[in-house]
């Protein structure tokens, strides 16, 4: 029974999507991603471009979870999804917030990863996007993280979106690398007959202050999602009713601040801890909006 439901429910994901509008099936698409998943997180160096000799790769790096995909925004041309990981053993598990993916329709601001904390806007023409969906992918503590946008393809029964873009660090680099300090990300988010798959295949590009690019190295990333009953996600779903609240007012005074259209510098730290132990303090203390607004800004150059 435990292989039989996914592959029951993905069969009747694809008929329904075969007989359904393209934005239709973008945006069935885009929402068979929610629901409770056991995740397996895969990533390895595969090429090595610098010449020096003192480079060493980063270790092969494979862990796994429960993670629950939350539905937080259902609108006809926006679907907000936000990313919870379950930890510890059953009796005491504890809830990670993850990251957050919104989809945007025809979407035309976009912040681009410039490095070292800094996103530039960008105004995308109307003719490039029409018909695509813009992901805008969120760090934990919903600051800025990588954009996209290009189109979800519906063909020869495979439903996938794909674009490439810089990004930040990933927390499992940053933490025991900087030599470089952009990773060019080529995302495919693609369903499957057990669930979908984060299909990566990235660049490790190191930019100078003179502008240059170096790229030193590639890296495959290979997460898949496999759906299993939502009730296997109880803790996270309690958890996100608790805090919702909270994370709603975060991402209201961040979307006043992407309204502004204007570049975005960043601190690293304050009092030696990053914007998410601020913001993972503040949400259980009794906060407001001046709080939130307040640390947030602080952080803002």
């Amino acid at each position: 029974m435990k292989t039989f439901f996914p592959v029951l429910l993905s069969f009747l994901l694809f008929q329904s999507l075969s007989s359904q509008t393209k934005l239709e099936q973008d945006r069935q698409a885009i929402k068979a991603m929610c629901g409770c998943y056991e995740v397996r997180f895969n990533f390895s160096e595969t090429f090595q471009h610098t010449k020096d000799s003192t480079y060493k790769p980063s270790p092969d790096k494979i862990t796994g979870g429960l993670e629950w995909v939350q539905l937080v925004e259902d609108n006809p041309e926006k679907i907000v999804m936000q990313h919870l990981l379950i930890v510890g053993p059953k009796d005491q598990q504890q809830i990670v917030k993850h990251w957050r993916q919104d989809w945007l329709y025809q979407n035309q601001d976009l912040y681009v990863y410039d490095g070292d904390k800094q996103w530039k806007y960008k105004e995308l023409p109307y003719d490039e996007v029409i018909g695509q969906w813009t992901q805008k992918v969120y760090q934990v503590d919903d600051s800025p993280r990588y954009e996209g946008s290009a189109s979800w393809v519906h063909v020869d029964g495979k439903h996938y979106w794909e674009d490439t873009t810089p990004a930040p660090l990933p927390r499992r680099e940053f933490s025991i690398r900087d030599d470089y300090n952009i990773t060019l990300r080529t995302n495919r988010q693609e369903l499957t007959d057990f669930g979908w798959v984060h299909d990566q295949d990235n660049k490790k590009i190191l930019k100078t202050e003179t502008g240059k690019e170096v790229v030193l190295a590639e890296e495959k990333g290979y997460n898949t999602y496999t759906k299993v009953e939502d009730s296997r996600c109880k803790t996270a779903q309690n958890w996100w009713a608790k805090h919702n609240d909270y994370w709603a007012d975060v991402r209201a005074e961040w979307q006043t601040i992407f309204e502004n259209k204007q570049d975005i510098s960043m601190l690293k730290s304050i009092d030696d801890k990053p914007l998410f132990m601020h913001m993972f303090e503040l949400q259980d203390q009794d906060f407001t909006d001046k709080k939130i607004k307040k640390q947030i800004k602080a952080f803002i150059k």
